[in-house]
């Protein structure tokens, strides 16, 4: 199966993509697709999260209301994955292409979460698009769900 759409990004091909659209490559903006791009696999990120690690590297600040602009436009591009945790609030990653795409199976009591593959949703996802005359730039699942601990601390004693 091919990238479906999805491609990774680099500072070049951001460049590339935010000239096209008017836009330009900030600092700002090179500084948050850096961080996400080094980040662990299976790492999730709040926009309060990223401004805390910011906040740490004294040379590399960023407001958090321009973090907050700059996730979100990355996600309506399709560089980050903008996630529903059970957090209460959005989680970003970086949308990478397969085989590294993946899905999320989300503890609603403890928010343990596990990143899972299955390449027919993410199929099923591009051929829909594809049939609609879409332009895929995400497709995920996340199940909600109660983990083994959890349902055992819900048994009665």
């Amino acid at each position: 199966m091919k990238s479906v759409g999805m491609s990774l990004y680099t500072a070049d091909s951001l460049k590339s993509e935010l000239n096209d659209r008017g836009w330009r490559l900030t600092p700002q903006r090179e500084t948050i697709l850096s961080i996400f791009q080094n980040l662990a696999r299976g790492k999730h990120l709040s926009a309060e999260d990223l401004y805390n690690l910011l906040e740490s590297e004294s040379d590399r600040k960023i407001s958090l209301s321009t973090i907050y602009r700059t996730l979100k436009l990355m996600a309506r591009m399709g560089i980050l994955r903008e996630l529903e945790l059970a957090e209460g609030h959005k989680h970003y990653e970086l949308n990478q292409p397969y085989p590294y795409h993946h899905h999320h199976l989300l503890c609603v009591r403890c928010n343990k979460t596990i990143e899972f593959k299955n390449d027919s949703i993410l199929k099923m996802g591009s051929n829909t698009a594809k049939k609609e005359g879409y332009h895929l730039l995400d497709c995920q699942l996340t199940i909600h769900a109660v983990c083994p601990t959890c349902q055992r601390s819900l048994m009665p004693i």
